[in-house]
């Protein structure tokens, strides 16, 4: 199918289906959505959740200790916030079961950038996917159940119809009441409609923004009267109105009231009867306009702060549900707001070196943590995005350990992801003959920014110390493993010969045996044994080898039982593997002929370097980046 004829097929769908009253209410007798308030709507358009079993997953088991959490796949890309996202599926849920919730302002509480628009969008985009049904004509798109009394008819509809008695608690607009006139009383003169809410049209979804404090009333909420039409209408006419205001346009739907607290106080007034009696008064003479409708706001913490301490608003704090959406607190899922970020922009082809979306992430995530006791705040960081350091940093808390100290306040300041876009958007662009991002360049134009921000002292020291403390030292190890094993032609082979052979020899050492070695017949004592496994660990620091020896040989044994006798590969058991890379280029002099760009003494040395650039390629650099980290790695090297 043409894109042609998909939209007109997109715009003919959209289209009003109408039908009388009495139609309407036996399709309401045969699907209840067809009176179902907008809470309801936006649970069937966020629809099912998906329950994730964390225990099935170590890293997912650590940061939510072994829970099952609901994952919906309406938010998927949006990264980080699951307690979020089902705090607002909790406030649909107990509003659409008439609670209390039904009466409150649904408010989105945070900092900048850290995505409560994406959200607001997110909620806007579903009301949209499901219709509802109203009074044909009516400038409120109200529902046809507001023309029946719920005192005289609400037994009859329930009996009747199975419509319960909860969703006839709404009025008859002004325009409804005249046109009632007009019709002698006779409701089946109404017409139903189909309708699609719809954000460019207008249709049951608005924004309402604050003006200026002088000058905004509460006719951007409420609507005010057309004077175009006072030749034709006396004042107080419902006809004469223009029914404009962010209430009346999102009646059924959500109006978005953006930055909230920053609007006088009076403009706020008619969302409190709107909330708690769903209908407002317009600005003329006539009867109360219905709301049925969410209303959406979002700020940051510095108005709502001052708003709660204003006594003058008392009124408002308890009609307002609160839903904290902090930063994110998870390297991972930081890292997936940048690919985002990246995929839907013309750098999604540009070349990214390994690691700098990680190091950028990480340098968010500790801008936005709060110091820990007698731990390091990296520690605290890599358990944050589930890591276990139970055998690395001994000092490291527990997951829930960190977040009790931290307070339910963590994540609500520090760097903001448009923060981290901007940074991002240099290093691409910072060498002009290149459009590429390597760490090393994102470390300069980070000092460069925090020194452009101007923060407080403390603050701008705090950031250039985790560059120098944690990002610059440990960027170092992680290229210095990736030229090292670039330049190891047979790297795998000659880490897989290191690990049998530890194994053996760790095996006839718990033993307490002998061990000839079939090639050479030399036959090595318990002592001899020892030595060489000392060779091996000594270079990784390992503190207590009889446990790691006992550990490692375990480890292989149930290993080799599902594989049929074989070994596993050496780089199957993390521990091992980083114990044997330490012991393989513990002595790196011969690295520097080859991985350096100086004019090569042989065709031998220039053929080995350029091998080495080929697989550095292939990890993903390009060969100017090489050139650049491999110049950095060794100036570092030299210095400490």
């Amino acid at each position: 199918m043409s894109i042609f004829a998909r939209y007109q097929d997109r715009f003919e769908a959209a289209q009003e289906e109408e039908m009388s009253v009495q139609e309407y209410l036996e399709l309401c007798k045969r699907d209840p959505t067809a009176y179902a308030s907008v809470a309801e709507r936006m649970l069937l358009a966020i629809g099912e959740s998906e329950l994730v079993d964390t225990r099935t997953d170590p890293r997912l088991s650590r940061i939510f200790a072994n829970k099952m959490i609901r994952v919906y796949p309406a938010f998927r890309d949006l990264y980080g916030m699951e307690e979020v996202i089902e705090s607002i599926v909790a406030y649909f849920r107990h509003a659409a079961q008439g609670l209390e919730e039904k009466k409150q302002v649904l408010y989105l509480l945070g900092p900048v950038g850290g995505g409560k628009s994406s959200l607001a969008e997110r909620l806007k985009y579903l009301i949209e996917k499901v219709p509802f049904y109203a009074i044909k004509g009516s400038p409120v798109h109200e529902s046809p159940l507001g023309l029946f009394d719920a005192n005289e008819d609400a037994g009859i509809l329930e009996g009747d119809y199975g419509i319960p008695r909860r969703y006839l608690n709404t009025i008859m607009s002004p325009w409804a009441v005249k046109r009632l006139q007009e019709f002698g009383g006779d409701i089946t003169k109404f017409r139903v409609v189909k309708i699609r809410p719809s954000v460019l049209k207008q249709i049951a979804v608005s924004k309402t923004e604050p003006g200026d404090e002088n000058n905004q009333d509460i006719s951007s909420l409420v609507g005010k009267i057309d004077i175009r039409k006072l030749e034709t209408y006396s004042q107080d006419d419902p006809d004469a109105y223009s029914y404009s205001g962010g209430l009346c346009l999102s009646n059924r739907g959500v109006l978005e009231f953006v930055e909230m607290f920053k609007a006088p106080i009076k403009v706020l007034h008619p969302l409190l009867t709107a909330t708690q009696e769903g209908n407002y008064k317009g600005t003329e003479g006539f009867g109360a306009i219905p709301f049925d409708g969410l209303i959406l706001a979002h700020s940051n913490e510095a108005e709502w702060q001052a708003f709660r301490n204003n006594r003058n608003n008392e009124a408002f704090l308890d009609r307002i549900y609160i839903v904290k959406v902090p930063y994110c607190l998870r390297v991972a899922d930081e890292i997936k707001i940048y690919e985002k970020l990246v995929t839907n922009s013309s750098l999604a082809e540009a070349p990214c070196a390994p690691d700098t979306l990680r190091m950028l992430a990480q340098f968010s995530v500790l801008s936005r943590l709060k110091e820990p006791e007698n731990s390091s705040i990296f520690s605290k960081m890599r358990v944050y995005d589930g890591e276990n350091l139970k055998d690395t940093d001994p000092r490291a808390k527990s997951f829930q350990e960190y977040r009790d100290f931290a307070g339910v306040d963590e994540g609500m300041t520090g760097l903001s992801t448009r923060f981290a876009f901007k940074i991002l958007s240099r290093v691409f662009n910072f060498d002009h003959r290149e459009v590429a991002a390597n760490p090393v360049h994102l470390m300069y134009v980070l000092e460069q920014q925090i020194e452009q921000e101007q923060f407080p002292p403390e603050v701008g020291e705090k950031y250039l110390r985790y560059i120098k403390e944690f990002l610059s030292p440990r960027y170092a190890e992680f290229i210095g493993k990736e030229i090292q094993t670039s330049y190891l032609e047979s790297y795998s082979e000659y880490g897989q010969n290191i690990f049998d052979r530890y194994v053996v020899y760790a095996d006839f050492w718990i033993q307490d045996q002998e061990y000839r070695d079939p090639n050479t017949g030399e036959i090595l004592d318990r002592g001899a044994l020892n030595d060489e496994l000392e060779k091996i660990e000594k270079p990784a620091g390992i503190s207590n080898p009889k446990d790691f020896r006992n550990e490692v040989v375990n480890f292989v044994l149930r290993a080799r039982a599902r594989q049929d006798g074989k070994n596993p590969a050496w780089t199957s058991y993390e521990k091992l593997r980083a114990v044997i890379e330490k012991k393989m280029f513990s002595n790196t002099e011969e690295l520097l002929p080859v991985i350096s760009f100086n004019a090569k003494a042989s065709n031998e040395e220039q053929k080995k370097h350029a091998d080495f650039v080929n697989r550095m390629i292939t990890k993903g650099y390009t060969e100017k980046q090489v050139r650049l980290l491999c110049e950095w790695y060794l100036r570092v090297r030299k210095s400490s």
